[in-house]
């Protein structure tokens, strides 16, 4: 493709299929990369997303979005974008069996979770047994037996907003705890903490841990391990964000490089579907008023 259009959409989850129906249905001409990695593709069922009040499987999501783009007119192709340049005003984006040239881009590239060493990881996360999201799903684990899996540090906040489900939430550290006194005022808070284990295995229908000759399993085992910003493409322009490479963008989600926008989980904000398609709607909006006016 050699004829600018006015937007390309790099990444198609939840943030940049909804950009893609706002911007087709604005009738701006735009191109939207879909490297087929969205993180919805790990959801089992969600019950927090808007609208589905049964639930709703990732895929099945993203499925409802590629045909409302589709149908609204977006171009959405298998293709993943492995160099952004400028070149003047435009955006010239290049993946493995496209290139185009765009007037503006919207960075819909996500983060990607820090993954437990678990065997047959994608049968324990469709069970349940492993999780990355309270705020997603904690109401689904009630009442239940529930471990935190990270860095003391990263998974304290955690633990305090999962004791609103459970009263049997316990930190299973990947490092030491670096304050004893820290560790005795979590268990005031009704928090343990264990030593650190040895081993983690899915027995099919939980996880559980290895503590010497001792081996412990939980209902559910929420991964904190942190996560990697998908801001490369934005950074190689020189883009600005913070410590863990976040992208930081304005009040209508452009970057620090004009007519360069980002959405969704690449941005410092909270990791949820209803932010990112959120953010979309803002960004689409923003780029078709700075865009000329299209008459009929």
């Amino acid at each position: 493709m050699t004829d600018p259009v006015d937007c390309a959409i790099i990444g198609a989850g939840p943030g940049g299929l909804t950009a893609a129906i706002h911007l087709s249905r604005f009738r701006r001409p735009i191109f939207v990369f879909d490297a087929g990695n969205s993180r919805a593709r790990w959801i089992p069922e969600s019950h927090n997303c808007p609208g589905f009040p049964t639930g709703i499987n990732g895929d099945a999501f993203l499925g409802r979005l590629h045909q409302q783009a589709r149908a609204s007119g977006a171009r959405v192709e298998a293709d993943e974008v492995v160099r952004l340049q400028r070149d003047g005003e435009l955006f010239v984006l290049e993946g493995a069996g496209d290139r185009v040239v765009a007037r503006n881009v919207i960075l819909a590239t996500g983060c990607e979770d820090v993954l437990p060493d678990i065997d047959d990881l994608d049968e324990a996360v469709a069970c349940g047994a492993v999780r990355f999201c309270p705020i997603c799903d904690a109401f689904e684990a009630i009442d239940r037996d529930i471990a935190l899996y990270g860095p003391l540090d990263a998974a304290v906040s955690h633990a305090r907003f999962l004791r609103t489900y459970s009263d049997r939430v316990t930190i299973v550290p990947t490092d030491l705890p670096a304050d004893r006194q820290r560790t005795l005022r979590l268990r005031d808070d009704g928090v343990a903490v264990c030593t650190l284990p040895e081993s983690i295995r899915f027995d099919g229908e939980r996880c559980g841990f290895g503590f010497g000759d001792r081996f412990r399993t939980f209902d559910v085992v929420y991964a904190m391990l942190g996560s990697r910003q998908r801001s490369e493409l934005a950074l190689s322009l020189g883009a600005a964000c913070d410590d863990e490479r976040a992208l930081h963008v304005d009040d209508h989600l452009e970057t620090s490089v004009p007519g360069l926008y980002a959405i969704g989980d690449v941005v410092s904000a909270l990791n949820q579907i209803a932010v990112a398609t959120g953010h979309a709607a803002i960004a689409a909006t923003a780029v078709h008023n700075a865009l000329p006016a299209r008459f009929a």
